[in-house]
This record gives C-alpha cells, sequence and structure tokens, in this order.
C-alpha cells in the first residue's frame, strides 16, 4: 500500500484549510476550510492524525482522516497549543493577566485530556517562551521550569511532584528524544565571574555533579541552544553573547561546543571567524552541519570527534536544512539574503541543484523527503505572501500567492512517523514540471555610457572558496593530523618563515655597510663608559624601548592590548629620556 499524501495546514486572513500534498496540489474536502479571519494557532499531533486550531471562540480538535470533531474547548484567547507525544493530552497556553486589584490572574496554562475532554490541571505561566510542558517520547514523564527548578510529572498526572532537578538558577532544559532512559540537559547562566555549564543528567539520577552524566562549563553566554541528536547520544550548546565586546559582530559573540553522555565534551573549531548562524543533527546521529562566518559564510559538516568532514566553501548562506531520511541537505540564505538554495547529495556530497525561492521567510521538508515547502508570510512580509512546493532536484511544481489585500500567517506539513515513507535513492535529474522555472534574470550591473562598448572585466567582492572533502582518501598512507599536529606544523612553518626573513634582513644590512664602508673590515666600535654598571643600565633601557615598539606596532595592526602593556608604552617618554641623560654622561 503506498503510503498517503501529507497535507499542508495554510492559516491567514482568507481562513484555515488544507492542500492536498504532491502530486494534487488541491484543496483537501476531508477538513472543512475555517473562513474566520481570526484563526490564531494550530498544530498537528506528533503522528498527524489529530489536528488542533483556535479561531478566535474555541479550541477545536479534529481526526484528520475521518475529518470528525472530536473535542472542543472554550478557550476563545488561545495562542498557543501543542499535543503530547502518544496524543494523550492537549496543552494551551493564553496571554497571563492580573486583575485590576493587583491580585494573581487565573491558570493560564491548561492540560486538556483529549479523550474525555477533562482538564488535567492549570498552572500559572507568565512567559510564553518555554511555555509548553516537555514529554518524553512515551509521555512516562513530563518536565516544567518552575522558579528555577525543573518539576518532573509521570504518567501524566500532574498532581503530584515526582522528581525535582533543583540547581541554583536553572535558566533552560531539554529532555532527550527516543526510549527510555530519559536524559536532561540542563543550563546554568554563570554570575560574579563564575563561569556558565551545561550539565547532562539521566533520569532521575539529579545527585548534585557527581551524579551527571556530563559537565561543561564556559564564559560568554548570555543564553545557550541545545540540540540533542536523535540517538540521544550527544548534545550541540550554542553559546551566545548579546553584544560582542570587540566590535567585530552585530550578531554577539558565539561558540559551538560538544557534550556526549559518555562525559566527553569539546569546543568545536570552526575556521572562520563570525556568528554562527545555524547548527543541525543529520537525523543518522554522527554528523552535524554548521553554517557560519563572517558572510559569505562557511557551511561544515563535522563528524563525533568535531572533525570537519566536508567543507562546502563559502557563500550567501544562513541555514541548513537536513531531510527527514538525512540522505539531502539544503544550504540556504533567506532573510536579507536572496533565496538561493543548494541541494547537496550527503553520501556523495555532490550538487543536485541550486534553485532560488526569493523573499522566503519559512522552509520545511515535507515528510516524504523528496519535496520541499518554501514561503513567505506575514508579519515578516506583507507583500507578495504565498507558498511554494519544490522537488529537491529544482522543479517548481506547486505555486500559490494570496490576493494582494489578504495575508499569509503560517504553513506546516502534516507530520508522519518514522518508517512511513521509505528512503528513495537520490536523483539528480529535475523532475518534469507544468510550471516555468523559478529562476529571476539576473540583474545587469549598471556601467557608464563610456564602458558601454568596451569588453567587461569582471571582478568579485569576496572570492568564493570552493568546497573540498576533509575526509583521508583512501589508498593513501598520510594520515589526518591531529589538532595538537596541526598546531605544531602551523608554529614550526611560522618559525622557519621567520628565521629567513631575518636571514634575509641580515644579508641586506651586511650589503649596505659594506657598500657605505671603503674597508670592509674595520667594524665600528663600540662606545662604552668603562663602568660596567652603567652599560648594563644603557643595555636595558634599549631593550625595554624595543619592546615598547614592538607593541606599538602591535596596536597599529588592531591588536587589543592588555592594561600593563599600554603602562609600559605611557612609560617611554622617561625611558627616552633616561637613556639621553646616561649617554650625555658617557
Amino acid at each position: 500500500m503506498a503510503p498517503p499524501a501529507p497535507l499542508l495546514a495554510v492559516r491567514g486572513s482568507e481562513g484555515l484549510y488544507m492542500v492536498n500534498g504532491p502530486p494534487g496540489f488541491t484543496e483537501s474536502t476531508a477538513f472543512q476550510r475555517d473562513s474566520g479571519k481570526n484563526c490564531k494557532a494550530v498544530a498537528f499531533s506528533k503522528d498527524g492524525s489529530l489536528f488542533a486550531w483556535c479561531n478566535g471562540e474555541k479550541v477545536n480538535i479534529v481526526n484528520v482522516t475521518s475529518a470528525e470533531l472530536l473535542r472542543s474547548f472554550d478557550l476563545p484567547k488561545a495562542v498557543c497549543l501543542e499535543f503530547s507525544p502518544k496524543n494523550n493530552v492537549l496543552a494551551t497556553w493564553q496571554a497571563y493577566t492580573t486583575a485590576k486589584d493587583g491580585t494573581a490572574g487565573v491558570p493560564n496554562l491548561q492540560l486538556h485530556d483529549v479523550k474525555t475532554g477533562k482538564c488535567l490541571k492549570s498552572f500559572i505561566q507568565k512567559k510564553m517562551q518555554n511555555w509548553c510542558p516537555c514529554w518524553a517520547d512515551d509521555e512516562s514523564i513530563c518536565a516544567r521550569n518552575v522558579n528555577n527548578e525543573v518539576h518532573f510529572f509521570e504518567n501524566n498526572n500532574f498532581n503530584t511532584i515526582a522528581n525535582k532537578l533543583h540547581l541554583q538558577k536553572v535558566n533552560d532544559f531539554v529532555l532527550s528524544p527516543g526510549a527510555q532512559p530519559t536524559k536532561v540537559a540542563v543550563y546554568v547562566p554563570g554570575s560574579k565571574g563564575a563561569p556558565s555549564f551545561v550539565r547532562l543528567y539521566q533520569y532521575p539520577n539529579f545527585g548534585g555533579p557527581q551524579s551527571a552524566l556530563a559537565n561543561k562549563s564556559f564564559f560568554k553566554a548570555d543564553k545557550v541552544t541545545m540540540l540533542w541528536n536523535k540517538k540521544a547520544t550527544a548534545v550541540l550548546v550554542i553559546a551566545s553573547t548579546e553584544v560582542d565586546k570587540t566590535g567585530a559582530s552585530y550578531y554577539g559573540e558565539q561558540t559551538l561546543h560538544y557534550i556526549a553522555t559518555n562525559g566527553e565534551s569539546a569546543v568545536v573549531q570552526l575556521p572562520k571567524n563570525g556568528p554562527i548562524y545555524d547548527v543541525v543533527w543529520n537525523p543518522n546521529s554522527v554528523e552535524f552541519c554548521a553554517v557560519y562566518g563572517f558572510m559569505p559564510a562557511k557551511a561544515t559538516v563535522f563528524n563525533l570527534k568535531c572533525d570537519p568532514v566536508f567543507d562546502f566553501g563559502t557563500g550567501p548562506r544562513n541555514a541548513a536544512y537536513y531531510s527527514p531520511h538525512g540522505h539531502i541537505l539544503v544550504l540556504a540564505g533567506f532573510g536579507n539574503l536572496r533565496g538561493q538554495m543548494e541541494v547537496w547529495d550527503v553520501k556523495n556530497y555532490k550538487l543536485i541543484s541550486k534553485p532560488v525561492a526569493s523573499d522566503s521567510t519559512y522552509f520545511a521538508w515535507c515528510p516524504d523527503g523528496e519535496h520541499i515547502v518554501t514561503a513567505t508570510c506575514a508579519p515578516r512580509l506583507r507583500v507578495s505572501n504565498g507558498y511554494k512546493i519544490w522537488h529537491y532536484t529544482g522543479s517548481l511544481l506547486h505555486s500559490y500567492e494570496v490576493p494582494s489585500n489578504e495575508e499569509m500567517w503560517q504553513v506546516t506539513w502534516q507530520p508522519f512517523l518514522d518508517g512511513v515513507f521509505p528512503v528513495k535513492a537520490v536523483k539528480y535529474q529535475a523532475v518534469p514540471s507544468e510550471l516555468p522555472s523559478a529562476e529571476p534574470k539576473p540583474a545587469q550591473a549598471y556601467r557608464p555610457p563610456a564602458l558601454r562598448n568596451k569588453p567587461v572585466t569582471s571582478s568579485k567582492l569576496h572570492e568564493d572558496e570552493p568546497p573540498q572533502n576533509m575526509k583521508p582518501q583512501l589508498g593513501s598512507s598520510d594520515k589526518p593530523l591531529s589538532k595538537t599536529a596541526l598546531k605544531n606544523q602551523r608554529k614550526h612553518e611560522a618559525k622557519k618563515a621567520a628565521k629567513q626573513e631575518a636571514k634575509a634582513d641580515a644579508n641586506q644590512e651586511c650589503t649596505q655597510s659594506s657598500a657605505s664602508q671603503n674597508a670592509p673590515q674595520s667594524a665600528v666600535p663600540v662606545v662604552t663608559s668603562g663602568d660596567p654598571e652603567v652599560d648594563k643600565k644603557i643595555k636595558n633601557l634599549k631593550k625595554k624601548l624595543k619592546a615598547i615598539e614592538q607593541l606599538k606596532e602591535q596596536a597599529a595592526a588592531g591588536k587589543q592590548l592588555e592594561k600593563n602593556q599600554l603602562e609600559k608604552i605611557q612609560k617611554e617618554t622617561a625611558l627616552l629620556q633616561e637613556l639621553e641623560d646616561l649617554e650625555l654622561g658617557l
């Protein structure tokens, strides 16, 4: 039996409706369009069988296959919806409000039993950020962050706190995906000179730092993003500061850390300076891709040892997306970039296609691993709202643009569980499409009248780096050098270059001195005072002045000097005066 075509839910000022996925692209008759202009939130269940939405009056749940209305809750102000992994609970959140007299408001986070419609528990959750409780995939554990503690509930019994993880000022936590035992990654921000740290625990062993599976501390972190791999064996931590104190980047400073559940940890060395735009795990859990560096940005795939496997070179990109099966990778430049995409075959690292989706604000892989949706949504962009469905070979299969007086707010694919769609062989030939190619015509650079009849000389602002395979080639005896060996090799090369430079300078000086003097044998006599103490002082002063000269050169080259180095430079005038006095006293 062929797997079903995933549906695409579309929410906007035209209402809420569903579109049949490839190859149909017609409006689904299974879901009756909700024409209200006040639809604030939608959510599919993890297996795609249930769909919930809030239309400004009620929160409704339908069975996607049968279109049967299962439940309806009287929650007109709900703005966030989320199903638990096994579809037992629907979580809803609305903005928290206090009474006019200043008394506490009513609980605004509610957990509903999907089967009975009963409200299992209500909580006060003031912030919209991280509003939803986190469940383990089998729903045996549910956790939420309350006043710097992580509270754990078991088997959806929300009246009893089964466990607590208490660390001073827990800022964020993430539960591991997959089967039991569940692991927890927690982040505690640093304060008063102490570093921030991320710790990994296995539930329910929370007995202090000794019981942690792994621990990684670091400075320069105002906030972090923690990403578990699918097999729950490692976490990637993107630590970022709001402000870059060196002034090099508008986006602040970012660093990437790797922490494994076996206790290993490392800082991922990124060859190019600049912001980290995106980091994403391959679904196979043994590789991850990072997009980083000042534009044009680099993209590199790393293995679990944090060694580069493949470098995609530089290009206009700020996002990476692996297909659900992990066999295709899309590198894209959205937001303030032109929407250029590069589709790569991950196994062979070959470029498949380079489609362009201009003005896109959203990208998502279809669960079938073959199709992609890109969309232009409000409020990010309020003109030319619509969506496009592509095949990864670059063919545009379907395009829809809303009327000029309407807006589109959200599009989302119906999810499916792993294994529903089989992995298919990667194609390189573009699939046939009835729509014309969406590639925009390249804009011609302005040429003044005087140069219009002359040959064009091409010039680039940046020289793009080509992709390169970082893996050691099979059959070659050269083993890849370790980080330490590479460092030593660079040091050795730098020393060698410095020696050669010094030798060249010495030869030049000899040549000049021999040319200026008739008698090369007669050396210039060293002037001494006859007092060894005074000679020693003069020698030391000259040494200090030479060091100050080097510091001034470093400062001129843009290097940030330490406080004591700046104090040395300030002493230059006094040292020169002292040297002059000693030499005059000879």
